[in-house]
């Protein structure tokens, strides 16, 4: 059903009568009050309902998973790697595409979304990142790790030192996720790389906190 200030794509009988222009809905109803952007030209028109199907999500994040359902237009088409808004009653997120379900234990990289029985996602909004910090002297038997909650577009880049609270680090090197997209390897380790905290496996880096290795 659309509403008020959706934007659909119909034929404008003044500036386009052959091809589809974006045109935004000024209200909705059986017979709605639409306007076309490209010419600013509003008339009333049926807008025809787009057909959707019924699709499970589940989606993962910081090491749990729920599963959600959420009405999608049926000529989708998925694939992994891909990035989508999840918007039903359970979650409003950005989730990136991990597994497409096809049948009991099939999997495929990519579907129509009505051959699809559940779609496997895991949040990219915001993300936890974890990171391998070592010493200063390099003493790897004193190497510790901890997790950074940050946006799913933050940049870490490598030489570049970062501070979160307390904790003071510089980057030495950036191990790429199996789903992301578009790196040039796996692992970055070159002064000026960077890598979005959504598709970080591990961060690793040397530990400039002033107290990080008091105890020791």
């Amino acid at each position: 059903m659309t509403q008020t200030g959706d934007r659909v794509g119909l034929a404008c009988p003044s500036c386009s009568p052959g091809e589809e222009t974006v045109h935004e809905v000024l209200r909705p109803g059986g017979q709605a009050t639409v306007r076309c952007t490209e010419c600013d030209h509003t008339y009333k028109t049926e807008i025809p309902e787009e057909e959707t199907v019924e699709l499970k999500v589940v989606v993962s994040q910081d090491g749990e998973s729920f599963t959600t359902r959420m009405d999608v237009p049926a000529d989708t088409y998925v694939a992994t790697g891909e990035e989508f808004v999840v918007d039903s009653p359970d979650a409003l997120m950005q989730v990136r595409t991990t597994g497409i379900e096809v049948g009991p234990e099939r999997r495929v990289e990519e579907a129509d979304i009505e051959d699809v029985e559940t779609l496997w996602t895991r949040a990219v909004d915001n993300v936890a990142v974890s990171v391998t910090l070592h010493p200063k002297d390099g003493n790897a038997d004193q190497t510790r790790s901890l997790r950074v909650n940050v946006p799913g577009d933050y940049e870490f880049t490598v030489d570049e030192t970062v501070e979160f609270g307390d904790e003071e680090f510089v980057v030495e090197g950036l191990q790429i996720r199996e789903d992301a997209p578009e790196y040039r390897h796996e692992k970055l380790d070159h002064a000026g790389d960077f890598a979005y905290a959504k598709d970080l496996k591990r961060v690793y880096a040397r530990d400039e906190s002033l107290q990080a290795w008091s105890a020791w």
